[in-house]
């Protein structure tokens, strides 16, 4: 990455809607559901499959800069139950963010086990697939976990691939490498579902504050 001589003036021709200004991530702005999720996890007898269904919110945010750069997104909240269960089996809070001067996509990764991410990619405004990595040890876009997963499941690498379908849905793949205390090979931990619109997002605030609407 370019860095210019400039890093603290912030760009002044910043648009106000967030919407309009997603490049390939406004496809995935609003509620969605996805009722066919498959997790495959390891446990001590063996790798385990449990079915899902998830609902994901993606909601518009204001432009964010880092001096010149530029970014628009969506802050989003991951909930999964599965069907034989009512308490939570994943949650998971975050951004995804896309800098249209370079076509980088970001998407950060909190989850209430201790864990946080940050994985990128690169895609143009009206791609259909994305897909976005991160590295366990990187000081960008890289892994960070407690003590105890670091020990018992370290996480080595993190991939997530996005394909956008022509009927308006989505689908993703979720790849987790871990290392498990005690076993000689990584094990892939994959999540895989198709989500369907049910609600439409709302405008970011900066653009409810000056009228709302479409530019």
């Amino acid at each position: 990455m370019d860095i210019p001589d400039d890093i603290f003036t912030e760009p002044e021709d910043v648009d106000p809607n967030t919407l309009v200004n997603l490049g390939p991530l406004a496809r995935l702005a609003g509620i969605w559901e996805g009722m066919r999720g498959v997790d495959v996890n390891p446990k001590a007898d063996g790798p385990e499959q449990r079915d899902y269904y998830e609902r994901i919110e993606m909601q518009p945010i204001d432009p964010q800069a880092n001096g010149p750069q530029l970014f628009y997104g969506l802050r989003y909240h991951v909930h999964v139950n599965t069907p034989e269960e009512d308490i939570t089996f994943h949650d998971q809070v975050g951004y995804w963010l896309w800098e249209p001067a370079t076509g980088l996509i970001l998407q950060t990764v909190s989850i209430p086990r201790g864990q946080v991410a940050i994985a990128a990619g690169h895609a143009e405004a009206d791609a259909k697939q994305l897909v976005l990595t991160a590295t366990r040890g990187q000081t960008e876009y890289g892994i960070c976990s407690t003590t105890f997963l670091e020990l018992a499941f370290r996480t080595d690498s993190y991939q997530i691939t996005v394909d956008f379908h022509d009927d308006g849905t989505w689908s993703y793949v979720s790849d987790t490498s871990l290392m498990v205390r005690g076993r000689d090979e990584l094990f892939l931990h994959r999540d895989r579902n198709t989500l369907t619109k049910i609600g439409e997002p709302d405008l970011n605030p900066w653009q409810r504050i000056i009228g709302g609407g479409a530019k």
